[in-house]
């Protein structure tokens, strides 16, 4: 888009830009539309003077500022429009009766002007495209066949007024370029305030910008990444996990000591003389001793060795060898896995009935 001529804003001369952008090339200056300004206003005089130069209404007009032009660079409609007869070319108002009764697809035209308030820009085509030259802009926008009626239509609704160029425009480079190739637009040219301010913003000190996001985002907490909440989330789902597992594990290894412990209180109990069950004297001399009750209970689990060594010659649970006393007396629970533990608990269970059952065949 190089070839198409386009001027960006200076001050208040939207005026010049429009009609130079319009015709593609720098047709008017400022002293040029000023002196078409004068002329305006010089005719509007005259007018105003055959109703006596005397009357209110003259001396009126003298006070007032001219309506063409001003100082800051605007300029009128008639000036605009008198500029262009140089060339010319007439506007017509797009929304009047007389266009609309015309008929006219917009995309059939040459070149709308649009107004709002005190800006001028221009919408041309050059080749067979649609370009936006507004002066605001940092270079020519692409408009679309498709999109040129929605766009008009949208700056109506925005209070522009806009105006159809009627006659042949000046021959230039890009029409004649843009008729042999068609262009695309990869990004929307940006306006001339959004690039200032964005330059702006990569002057500032990095700490700057960090503290400026801080203060407009405070950290609530709210804006943690889903990804790293979601991570976060399992990570907790797995420690729980992992504390219910060593839960059981101990609560396993729990019951399994207490059942073992109350089998040997048991089969303890049962093997005690008969006058150990008896309700003991009130005299102290009477009651066994700890080094006694030491030396039974170590005789007892002797004795209940040597037995589970002469079963276990004649029985074989579940092909698996039997786990004596003394094993489990040794390492309880220590490196044992939960199908070892089970299976001692249920030998325990099955010694405590066996040994139950000796004893009442003795009485």
């Amino acid at each position: 888009m190089e070839s198409i001529f386009h001027e960006r804003q200076e001050g208040s001369l939207c005026a010049q830009h429009c009609l130079n952008n319009l015709l593609q090339g720098e047709y008017f200056s400022p002293v040029e539309l000023s002196s078409i300004a004068q002329q305006l206003d010089e005719e509007e005089r005259m007018r105003m003077a055959e109703g006596g130069v005397s009357s209110e209404e003259y001396r009126t007009f003298l006070q007032q500022p001219s309506v063409n032009m001003d100082d800051s660079g605007f300029f009128s409609i008639q000036v605009i429009s008198n500029a262009l007869k140089v060339w010319g070319l007439e506007l017509i108002l797009f929304n009047s009766p007389e266009y609309q009764r015309l008929g006219i697809d917009p995309i059939n035209e040459k070149s709308f002007i649009c107004n709002y308030k005190e800006h001028w820009f221009t919408v041309r085509k050059l080749g067979k495209q649609w370009f936006n030259l507004n002066s605001l802009l940092m270079g020519p926008e692409l408009i679309s066949d498709t999109y040129l009626a929605l766009f008009l239509a949208q700056l109506q609704q925005e209070g522009y007024s806009i105006f159809v160029v009627k006659g042949d425009l000046p021959d230039c480079e890009a029409d004649q370029l843009l008729q042999m190739i068609r262009v695309q637009q990869v990004q929307r040219p940006k306006l001339i305030g959004e690039e200032t301010a964005q330059s702006r913003d990569q002057r500032l000190p990095r700490s700057d910008v960090d503290q400026a996001i801080e203060v407009s985002h405070p950290f609530d907490g709210t804006s943690m990444l889903d990804e790293d909440e979601e991570n976060f989330q399992r990570a907790l789902a797995l420690s729980r996990q992992e504390i219910d597992m060593e839960d059981e594990e101990a609560d396993l290894r729990r019951a399994i000591q207490l059942s073992m412990q109350g089998s040997r209180q048991s089969e303890f109990s049962n093997s005690l003389p008969q006058n150990a069950s008896q309700p003991p004297h009130t005299s102290q001399t009477d009651s066994p001793s700890s080094e006694d009750l030491r030396s039974r209970r170590q005789a007892y689990f002797e004795k209940q060795q040597q037995q589970l060594q002469q079963q276990d010659l004649t029985l074989n649970l579940h092909d698996k060898p039997t786990i004596n006393s003394s094993t489990l007396e040794a390492d309880p629970g220590g490196d044992m896995s939960e199908e070892d533990m089970l299976q001692a608990a249920m030998n325990m269970s099955l010694e405590s009935a066996r040994n139950h059952l000796s004893t009442e065949e003795n009485k």
